[in-house]
């Protein structure tokens, strides 16, 4: 069963490096329509799956039509609006996307348990269909005029290596990989994407550009974002053992317990323009991740004993400024990046976010194999104190994370927060 997840986060790797390059070619309205088109078919073949392989292999396609739906739809954004608008609306389109964190969870407890798994895939099918239908109605096209080579020696070199990445950092932890093996898998992983980073310098049109590393907002952006998620992303893999396991609490309150980050990133989304307009890209970034960083040792006091309302009240504080900071990454990204190497820039920063993502997963297992007792059921107290921990942990990488943003100088992003020309900077 963890090659149905290992799989999927694949897929994801390979495909979302050439998404910029396919909406630059054959144009945003086609390629995000495919995108849904794939994965609506991927989650009805996964559905209708008569055994594991061949699950694993719609699976497959499924992460094909799924990597492309968010650098194509945030291109789509970018060049749709003034990059004075982008905050906002980036802010607005981001709504939708918290509502699956929020219900996900309970969602799929409910199916599960009262359904059957299938459904879990069937889900997805009217809401894909509905998708086409808005994006025959709504979408812009965009795409370059001038057409470029694909970068087949990049895609193969790239896409392996984050390929074997992905999957070595998937299956962390499996009982049939040795140490040794994982290593290996790493080692080769590096040096194909280090034969990549070589690559680029003698390619004419590099599938990613990495000379927008070269550019201060871009380079803080995307190394913020990366850093960050370590720390933040394995906090929804920390939760659930938490509730569970250490307060004994039901999968369905566990869920519930959930729904506080994701209401307060939804209703709050809205006052994060003008915090940005005001505080500065510089000054939210260094401020909110260290108060992110003292959220996650806060939560470290999450006990037996712990009032539901108080824990309530946390995470929700917690979901306000995580959803604060990815905005303000998000959108940092594409502050002094031209609309030529717009696709290149959205192709790096969603690589990189589901990098980290992955990451971020694998840090937490990895603390789970430290702090956390093997005979855990027989003595929660001791559980949690091994999750307590573990927060430890990732509150202290949120912090040191924070030193990323320091290079950011006072007005870097002023065009997209304030509304500023940005040939005034």
């Amino acid at each position: 069963m963890k090659s149905v997840l290992a799989s999927y986060t694949l897929s994801l790797a390979v495909f979302i490096p050439i998404s910029g390059w396919m909406a630059d070619r054959f144009g945003t309205r086609l390629v995000f329509a495919s995108a849904i088109g794939i994965f609506t078919l991927g989650s009805f073949l996964c559905g209708i799956s008569s055994n594991i392989h061949l699950l694993v292999a719609c699976r497959l396609l499924q992460g094909c039509g799924g990597s492309m739906m968010v650098p194509v739809g945030r291109l789509t954004i970018v060049r749709t609006f003034s990059k004075s608008d982008l905050v906002r609306a980036m802010s607005f389109v981001s709504i939708p996307a918290l509502i699956g964190p929020m219900l996900g969870p309970i969602a799929g407890g409910l199916i599960v348990g009262y359904l059957h798994w299938r459904v879990i895939f069937f889900v997805n099918i009217p809401i894909g269909l509905v998708g086409l239908v808005m994006v025959y109605l709504h979408l812009p096209d965009y795409r370059e005029e001038h057409r470029t080579p694909l970068d087949v020696g990049g895609l193969i070199l790239f896409g392996s290596g984050i390929a074997l990445l992905s999957y070595v950092l998937e299956v962390f932890g499996e009982h049939t990989l040795s140490g040794a093996e994982m290593l290996a898998g790493l080692a080769i992983a590096a040096l194909l994407l280090a034969g990549y980073g070589w690559h680029t310098r003698g390619a004419k049109f590099p599938m990613l550009r990495l000379t927008l590393f070269r550019i201060r907002t871009f380079r803080s952006a995307v190394n913020g974002n990366f850093l960050t998620r370590l720390g933040i992303g394995g906090i929804p893999f920390l939760f659930p053992l938490l509730y569970q396991v250490g307060l004994g609490l039901t999968p369905i309150q566990s869920g519930l317990l959930m729904m506080p980050q994701a209401i307060a990133a939804m209703s709050l989304k809205m006052t994060m323009p003008g915090i940005l307009a005001k505080v500065g890209y510089r000054g939210v970034l260094i401020s909110n991740t260290l108060v992110i960083g003292l959220f996650i040792f806060l939560f470290s006091t999450i006990g037996r004993g712990t009032p539901i309302w108080l824990i309530v009240v946390e995470v929700f504080c917690y979901g306000f400024f995580t959803s604060l900071q990815y905005t303000s990454m998000n959108t940092l990204v594409f502050a002094d990046v031209t609309d030529e190497a717009a696709s290149s820039a959205s192709s790096i920063a969603s690589t990189v976010q589901q990098l980290s993502i992955t990451f971020g997963i694998a840090t937490a297992s990895l603390l789970t194999v430290f702090f956390l007792p093997t005979r855990f059921q027989s003595n929660p107290l001791e559980f949690i104190g091994g999750v307590h921990k573990a927060f430890y942990v990732l509150g202290g990488m949120t912090l040191l994370s924070t030193i990323v943003f320091f290079e950011l100088k006072k007005g870097d992003g002023d065009g997209v927060s304030e509304g500023k020309s940005l040939h005034a900077l």
